[in-house]
């Protein structure tokens, strides 16, 4: 009777621990984390991204890379590179579908390729030397879909994109600071740019939707 009453308390402590973590780990704590992630709402559902003409040209959430054709004027701010699927090209188009996984690591000899490749492309593209190219902009981020970049990287494109909208860098690097935001809740992350919402201050535009629209 007695081994039978120890049993039966300790099969009874068992359910209580278990009880006490399944309420804790199962719904307190993912209840919690909901919350905590509606605290800012202000970027929540999609954060749709509009033109001078209401149409909505993407994401503020998601960086596409705007591109243009071989050999033409390059008037916009360039994201954090999306990397390539394939494992055979040093950039991906300017499309979240090319931001999947990798298995590339720290220790890759084609990463290494990579990065001395995306840092002596963008080093041209900039007129900069390329030690003034900031590690960022030669790498991806976890999301791969990353919308800013650091200060550092939108600093060596403000001459070229002056240059090729008509605008004095003075006026330029002052929309990089208005769309430049800080760290979040003031320790969280780092300073960044806003790629997408940059570009549609310069002008970017929905091409297949007509003036007007939404």
């Amino acid at each position: 009777m007695r081994l039978f009453r120890s049993f039966l308390r300790q099969t009874l402590a068992g359910f209580a621990v278990l009880a006490v973590f399944t309420a804790l780990l199962g719904v307190a704590y993912p209840a919690t984390v909901w919350v905590v992630s509606r605290l800012d709402m202000s970027s929540a559902e999609g954060s749709p991204l509009r033109d001078s003409n209401g149409c909505v040209v993407g994401s503020s959430l998601i960086g596409v890379d705007p591109q243009v054709p071989p050999g033409e004027p390059d008037p916009y701010f360039h994201t954090r590179t999306t990397g390539s699927v394939a494992d055979d090209d040093a950039f991906a188009p300017g499309d979240p579908s090319a931001a999947l996984p990798t298995n590339q690591g720290p220790n890759s000899e084609l990463l290494a390729k990579f990065v001395e490749q995306r840092r002596a492309a963008i080093a041209q593209r900039e007129s900069v030397d390329p030690a003034q190219v900031p590690a960022d902009a030669v790498t991806g981020s976890g999301s791969g879909i990353d919308p800013d970049i650091s200060e550092e990287y939108a600093a060596i494109q403000v001459a070229r994109v002056a240059r090729v909208n008509g605008l004095s860098e003075h006026d330029v690097e002052a929309l990089v600071r208005e769309h430049t935001h800080g760290r979040q809740y003031g320790v969280l992350g780092a300073v960044a740019v806003a790629v997408p919402e940059l570009n549609v201050a310069l002008g970017l535009t929905a091409p297949s939707c007509a003036s007007g629209e939404g």
